[in-house]
């Protein structure tokens, strides 16, 4: 009779052979991700399938975390790895170790697809990008902690501006958990206050790159209220994280350059104008000098007590102006007095009284001119040249009446 083995036996001599298949050992399977399921512990299982065959597929979380990309449903991938039983089950499967997209084709594909649907989001829309910063005090950098990246940003810095604080974000920047890291960084640098940060690493494949293309980190990229400055790679590297950040630096040698002013041409930049500023001021001053004096001068003329003493030697030159007029005016009148006298005095009846005639006058001093103003018994008085007479009148004859 045969000989009768239990499942265990059969499935264990079956695990034997693969395991001495020199071929299933090292094996490389190219096939499109399906059924892709990560388990809490890190591991990863997805089923890689082409036209007419599927395979299962296991990843284990130390693998995984070597991984510059995230794998999803249908992205086509070569699995490196071991074909195995799974004695418990009773199956293969691969056990993946190196897991990578089907050629550098698939790999830009990926990126266009990507860059067109952040595109689509408005995520690349210049009014979302913020001025950086022209004088930096404290600069923010997401980066591995060792390579060439950090040297170069740190070199120049201090070279630049020795006086600007760099906060360095430690972190993975390749591998699958790389673009969490660098998420987390930007969120948490945010939160200090800085100036600008700079995101970025050296350069290498678009692979070593793929971390700056995942979502997570241009979401955080897009909404960090401090301005950030993409330095992936090399000048001809482009990520996403370069059309999501403020700015874009071919490398990060110049994204420190961008983000640092240079001292030493901003002292010299500040004395010039200090100098132009100090020039300006004593041409002022000097000008200002020359209008208070001219003020000074206007003002002495225009001074109360100038303009008093001015209308009082004014005042006096009418005064004697008015002096001389009116003595003028005096001259003339006692001239045209004299005059007046003389011929009054011609006309005086005391010059008349001389020769034999008298002055009369009444009692009230009233020069009599006609006998109607006497009348018999009136008191008059005889003025004549060496005297006076009273007399009182006793007849008085109007010559009408006289014989």
């Amino acid at each position: 009779m045969a000989s009768v083995y239990t499942v265990a036996q059969v499935t264990s001599y079956i695990s034997h052979l693969f395991e001495e298949d020199f071929a299933l050992k090292r094996i490389s399977i190219q096939g499109e991700i399906s059924n892709c399921k990560k388990h809490s512990g890190g591991h990863l299982y997805f089923t890689l399938k082409d036209e007419t065959s599927t395979l299962s597929c296991v990843m284990f979380a130390s693998n995984r975390a070597k991984l510059t990309f995230i794998p999803s449903e249908g992205m086509r991938v070569i699995a490196r790895g071991s074909v195995r039983i799974y004695e418990r089950d009773g199956v293969y499967q691969l056990y993946v170790t190196q897991l990578e997209p089907a050629g550098v084709g698939e790999w830009f594909r990926l990126f266009e697809e990507r860059k067109a649907q952040f595109e689509e989001m408005g995520m690349f829309s210049e009014e979302y990008k913020k001025p950086i910063p022209r004088f930096a005090k404290k600069v923010g950098v997401v980066t591995a902690k060792t390579g060439a990246a950090i040297q170069d940003i740190i070199n120049i810095t201090h070279r630049r501006n020795p006086y600007v604080q760099l906060i360095l974000y430690p972190t993975l920047v390749q591998g699958e958990s790389a673009a969490v890291n660098i998420a987390a960084g930007i969120d948490y640098l945010d939160t200090l206050g800085l100036d600008v940060i700079i995101v970025g690493r050296g350069g290498g494949s678009i692979e070593d790159l793929w971390a700056f293309n995942e979502e997570c980190v241009a979401m955080a990229i897009f909404r960090c209220e401090t301005p950030v400055i993409s330095a992936v790679g090399h000048e001809t590297d482009f990520t996403i994280a370069d059309f999501v950040a403020d700015l874009r630096a071919p490398t990060p040698s110049a994204a420190a350059e961008l983000a640092v002013f240079e001292y030493d041409t901003f002292e010299n930049t500040l004395n010039f104008f200090a100098a132009q500023l100090s020039q300006s001021m004593q041409a002022l001053i000097e000008s200002r000098k020359k209008e208070l004096e001219h003020a000074k001068l206007s003002l002495k003329v225009s001074h109360p007590s100038v303009r008093l003493k001015a209308q009082s030697e004014t005042l006096k030159q009418y005064e004697a102006q008015i002096k001389r007029q009116i003595m003028h005016l005096i001259d003339q009148k006692k001239a045209q007095l004299s005059i007046a006298a003389a011929k009054l005095e011609a006309q005086s009846p005391l010059k008349k009284v001389g020769g034999g005639y008298a002055f009369l006058t009444d009692e009230n001093k009233k020069p009599v001119c006609s006998v109607n103003q006497m009348t018999p018994q009136t008191t008059f008085f005889a003025y004549l040249s060496d005297g006076i007479v009273q007399a009182d009148v006793t007849k008085c004859m109007p010559k009408d009446k006289m014989e």
